[in-house]
């Protein structure tokens, strides 16, 4: 039962991954300026929740599983997780339960406590990428889900579309750290000075890089090789410096490797292109307003998977947010040295596809725009709402 005599407000939050620790960290930080003492926290993070106040149920390296094979091994104690996660959920009995991205563990956890205790509201912070495959999640998630708080300005209406549960625009992180990603004077002057800096993005996982490295090298020695001048750099983390450092030995070329995200931030900052795998990083790219070519490449039975399941024409995120293809991608068979050098001299230079590039970035404010609230700002809004609302009202919960 809700504890509803308690004037404290119990929220309990799951986040799985660092950046869902991330924006769980700001949306507590928000909701203790709303409610002051009078709210107490529950439920699984990291590092930055702990710091406001969040003691995890375990910690969140548990789930740092990559690869199919790895999946498959751990599934027993994923399942534990999941059991123990929605069992305290269940106990705690809050006031919400806000669940952060990584919907293959936060969207069991939800279901789990939607059919013991259909009384607690439960809101998703951040879409499952239901607009790019397995878009009949959105009305499944109608069953569990009372409001969806999305990152990116369409998801709004491919719910409405869908038939999902009502969902609310409220702002993308990257729209609170623009001063972090373009450049002051003195680095614009280095960005617009010879030889320009190439960007490399390989991937932030073990096996996106170990996908791309190869193909990316012999990108860069034909780019040499045509007497294309560049200085070269690739931003990483920690985890993948060993990795990296190892695929770049037989690169013609040598890149500057740096380390951090403040370091990939400072070399965002002076960078004239990039040649980036695709993803979150795009929009951090086109926030930058850095001219890009855009590669993927799987293994094959993941590329068989992933060809019949995508549903829309461009798997470029900013491409998606700006609403048309400005960004070029080539992917699996089409991610060649051959294919990607030609594309890469031309964003490197003043042509047609660097110069259109420049141009729909420059409108990514607008689009992307919240008003003058903070995204955490607005997300915790909605939240509080829903408490407010409780359930049943509009969440249009299936029979």
């Amino acid at each position: 039962m809700m504890q509803s005599r308690d004037p404290k407000r119990r929220i309990c939050l799951i986040a799985t991954e660092e950046s869902g620790d991330r924006l769980g960290s700001a949306l507590m930080k928000v909701l203790r300026q709303r409610l002051g003492d009078g709210v107490e926290f529950v439920g699984v993070g990291g590092r930055t929740m702990a710091r406001e106040g969040l003691e995890s149920l375990f910690p969140i390296e548990e789930l740092s599983i990559v690869g199919f094979a790895a999946v498959v091994q751990q599934l027993p104690k994923i399942l534990r997780l999941i059991r123990n996660t929605a069992d305290a959920v269940l106990e705690a009995a809050p006031d919400a339960l806000v669940i952060i991205d990584s919907p293959d563990f936060t969207h069991r956890v939800a279901r789990r406590v939607r059919a013991k205790n259909s009384a607690i509201p439960i809101v998703d912070y951040v879409s499952p990428q239901l607009w790019a495959w397995r878009p009949g999640r959105a009305r499944t998630m109608l069953g569990y889900v009372d409001h969806v708080l999305g990152l990116l300005p369409f998801e709004p209406e491919e719910y409405r579309k869908l038939g999902g549960p009502p969902c609310s625009y409220v702002g993308h992180p990257l729209v609170e750290q623009l001063s972090s990603l373009r450049p002051n004077a003195e680095e614009q002057a280095r960005r617009n000075t010879e030889p320009p800096v190439l960007l490399v993005l390989p991937g932030s996982r073990r096996s996106e890089v170990r996908h791309h490295l190869g193909v990316f090298g012999a990108t860069i020695g034909r780019l040499q090789a045509e007497g294309r001048a560049f200085e070269l750099m690739l931003p990483t983390m920690p985890h993948l410096e060993a990795t990296i450092r190892e695929g770049i030995a037989s690169w013609p070329v040598k890149p500057q490797i740096v380390v951090g995200e403040n370091e990939k931030r400072a070399a965002f900052r002076i960078a004239h292109a990039a040649l980036a795998k695709s993803g979150t990083v795009t929009l951090e790219l086109a926030l930058s307003g850095i001219p890009m070519v855009t590669a993927y490449r799987v293994g094959a039975i993941e590329a068989f998977i992933l060809r019949r399941a995508i549903r829309v024409s461009s798997v470029i995120l900013a491409n998606l947010v700006i609403g048309r293809e400005v960004i070029p991608e080539y992917l699996q068979e089409e991610c060649t040295p051959e294919n990607l050098a030609p594309a890469l001299h031309d964003v490197l230079t003043e042509s047609p596809l660097r110069r259109r590039q420049v141009e729909a970035f420059a409108q990514l404010d607008q689009i992307m725009s919240t008003g003058n609230k903070s995204p955490s700002v607005l997300a915790a809004d909605i939240v509080l709402a829903t408490i407010r609302k409780g359930r049943g009202t509009s969440s249009g919960v299936s029979s």
